[in-house]
């Protein structure tokens, strides 16, 4: 009988994981530009009347057809409508089985995976190919905070800030277009953010499409809305590859918790609001 210590190496193991070597990153950038050329099929051939799984079909098959890709890296999300409000739809219990139907939203969020490595891609876009102004506006001001951290985003500088700064563009942006009003600032001490955006903005990606390393020993989770929700908190080092993905949602239950809460429904204009209720996400 041996004795097996399966502790002592995890550490050691999972930072070999995070940053990856040039053959690892050539396998991810193939990974990724073959699901963004899916990505790019299946917005060519949406159509109202279609079911969601058809898109999720007609990803798989190309990864797999164009790719050699077998497998995909998680469960395909595919939300229209309303379901595009709500994180990780798609699975049994909502298996992309909606209609979409003309003036839906599509939030599409599906990777390939080749090798045992992954990608991790969300598009959003109008399944009768034209924006209302509102979904315009909705979506622009989350391709700002996208493009923000894409320009911020480099060795040295700290995960939680690049969340901090997509979440400052968001509220920026809502107050534009008259969702919200007041001084930023204000509502970034009551973490209005978290309302709209209430998961992390990316993570570390490779073997796993949530992959190691994100928490190693010395690095603290912080327990505030949104930020308690990144699954790394690590400033970040050559060699890393992590996923970049801002969102904004108008989710029913956290805007009625926001709205009962005076601190942050000082900031919200309901009246233009109720026009965003039953929108979805970007």
């Amino acid at each position: 009988r041996f004795n097996v210590n399966n502790k002592i190496l995890h550490p050691e193991i999972a930072e070999c994981r995070v940053i990856k070597t040039d053959m690892e990153l050539e396998v991810l950038r193939y990974t990724n530009k073959i699901s963004s050329e899916a990505h790019k099929e299946v917005m060519k051939a949406v159509k109202a009347g279609m079911k969601e799984y058809e898109m999720e079909s007609l990803f798989q098959h190309y990864c797999y057809a164009r790719g050699g890709m077998r497998h995909t890296s998680y469960t395909c999300i595919c939300g229209s409508g309303e379901n595009s409000s709500v994180l990780h739809y798609g699975h049994a219990g909502a298996p992309n089985d909606k209609t979409i139907e003309d003036g839906d939203l599509c939030l599409f969020d599906m990777g390939g995976e080749y090798y045992c490595y992954g990608s991790d891609i969300t598009c959003t876009f109008p399944a009768n190919g034209k924006f209302t102004p509102d979904q315009r506006a909705i979506y622009e001001a989350v391709l700002k905070s996208s493009r923000a951290v894409m320009k911020a985003v480099k060795p040295g500088v700290a995960w939680p800030d690049m969340h901090r700064l997509a979440d400052r563009v968001h509220l920026e942006e809502l107050t534009k277009i008259g969702i919200l009003k007041g001084n930023v600032d204000d509502m970034v001490k009551v973490h209005l953010g978290a309302v709209f955006m209430p998961h992390g903005l990316g993570h570390l990606l490779g073997i796993d499409v949530h992959d190691v390393g994100g928490y190693p020993e010395g690095v603290e989770r912080i327990d505030l809305p949104g930020l308690r929700s990144l699954r790394t908190a690590r400033s970040l080092e050559q060699g890393m590859v992590l996923t970049i993905e801002p969102g904004i949602y108008f989710i029913d239950h956290l805007l009625d918790q926001a709205l009962r809460d005076p601190a942050q429904s000082c900031f919200i204009n309901n009246d233009v609001l109720q026009r965003f209720r039953g929108f979805g996400g970007v």
